[in-house]
């Protein structure tokens, strides 16, 4: 049987969030290196256009690392998916012609545009890349230096 109840919230998000349920932080969480990740070769070129609009964006909300690589990639390649399905629509219109029967049939490409605008959406809320997640954000001053709070537990 799966896990039940929502995914945990990683630490880092929390400490944005400001800890709203003011529970006990998770010292133990991994803490990835913060960073820009290299864009792969292997997006199309929507893609790494959506990747060069993005990381920079990410990184000055101090929200990206490089293990973020895989997760931005897949978050690109939806996108660059989405607009072509989204152009094609445009182009050849969400209706099908009708059939010796009459029956007019919805475009494939209808139901491709809506599941990966649902999948691009997730991945957004992930990286707080829309206005509901991003609420939930406070940008904190960066420092390398350990804040009062945290020398206090750390001793």
């Amino acid at each position: 049987m799966g896990r039940r109840g929502p995914p945990p919230t990683p630490r880092a998000m929390r400490v944005l969030r400001g800890n709203p349920g003011k529970r006990p932080l998770h010292d133990g969480e991994p803490q990835p290196p913060r960073g820009r990740p290299s864009c792969p070769a292997w997006l199309d070129r929507e893609a790494k256009a959506e990747w060069r609009r993005t990381v920079p964006l990410l990184d000055a909300m101090g929200i990206i690392a490089k293990v973020d690589r895989a997760a931005l990639a897949a978050y690109c390649s939806i996108w660059s998916q989405w607009r072509d399905a989204e152009e094609k629509l445009r182009k050849f219109g969400p209706l099908l012609k009708p059939t010796a029967s009459g029956y007019i049939a919805q475009s494939p490409l209808v139901a491709l545009a809506r599941s990966s605008l649902e999948a691009m959406r997730q991945f957004m809320r992930e990286f707080g890349l829309t206005p509901a997640s991003r609420t939930r954000l406070q940008v904190l001053p960066q420092s390398n230096e350990p804040d009062e709070f945290e020398r206090l537990f750390r001793g």
